[in-house]
């Protein structure tokens, strides 16, 4: 029996960690559509706002927040497949999986250093609605420090190859590590990680993470991620030229 019964159970465990995989990559695509949702509707209230068209602005923003709502869930399901995926152990008894991710993600939601990335996304689509009519100025209730210290704030762990030191925004084919989140050049990592003398270890100064190829990718979100912070670079800028023309008319 007990020559049989490890197969089974390794078989069991193979199918399991298979199926968490492709469920687990599928909800990383609808999380990353969603964020492009987010950034179109973010496009279009900008339009709508140069044309004073508030009422169908607040309707685009609220469509936002439910949208935003649903990538949270999203991403509480792809963090329990992960870690279903990862610690699942069958036993005698048949697995109650509904019970077992609802568990997961009550507990995943309770953590709280599951801190949520999409209040930083609603904050940016505020502040492209602010900027139309009010740039350089901070938003109601807010300082000006405030509103720089978040206009530059983005979801990307890094900003810059930490080996060819282009920004990531230029990177011709980025990757980021499914371990540590850095990201990097493509072609510049996969010869830091062949290298002998890195070992394969993250080059990003203090990051302990030792690097395996199959696990450093161009991930669902990661090209979306850029987008967002190009747009951001973007906004920033216009609201730099606005804040000199401002001082140039002061001073005359």
């Amino acid at each position: 029996m007990a020559s049989t019964s490890a197969p089974r159970s390794s078989a069991a465990y193979g199918r399991i960690a298979s199926a968490t995989s492709t469920l687990c990559s599928d909800n990383q695509t609808l999380i990353a559509e969603i964020r492009k949702a987010t950034m179109m509707m973010k496009e279009i209230a900008v339009d709508l706002e140069r044309e004073n068209k508030s009422e169908m602005v607040k309707e685009l923003e609220d469509g936002v927040l439910e949208l935003l709502k649903a990538s949270d869930e999203c991403t509480h399901l792809s963090n329990a497949i992960k870690c279903i995926g990862n610690e699942y152990q069958p036993g005698p008894e048949l697995t109650n999986f509904r019970k077992l991710f609802a568990d997961k993600i009550e507990r995943l939601k309770a953590d709280p250093s599951s801190v949520s990335q999409n209040q930083l996304l609603l904050r940016q689509f505020r502040e492209a609605i602010w900027n139309v009519h009010h740039a350089g100025q901070p938003m109601p209730g807010e300082e000006q420090e405030d509103i720089v210290m978040t206009s530059t704030e983005c979801n990307l762990l890094n900003i810059s190859c930490p080996l060819t030191g282009k920004p990531v925004t230029e990177l011709a084919d980025p990757v980021r590590s499914m371990d540590c989140k850095h990201i990097y050049e493509k072609k510049a990592i996969m010869q830091h990680i062949r290298s002998k003398v890195s070992q394969g270890r993250c080059p990003v100064t203090g990051c302990p993470k030792k690097l395996v190829a199959d696990r450093v990718v161009c991930d669902a979100l990661l090209l979306i991620e850029i987008d967002e912070m190009r747009s951001i670079s973007k906004q920033r800028t216009g609201a730099n030229v606005i804040e000199d023309f401002t001082q140039l008319d002061e001073e005359d």
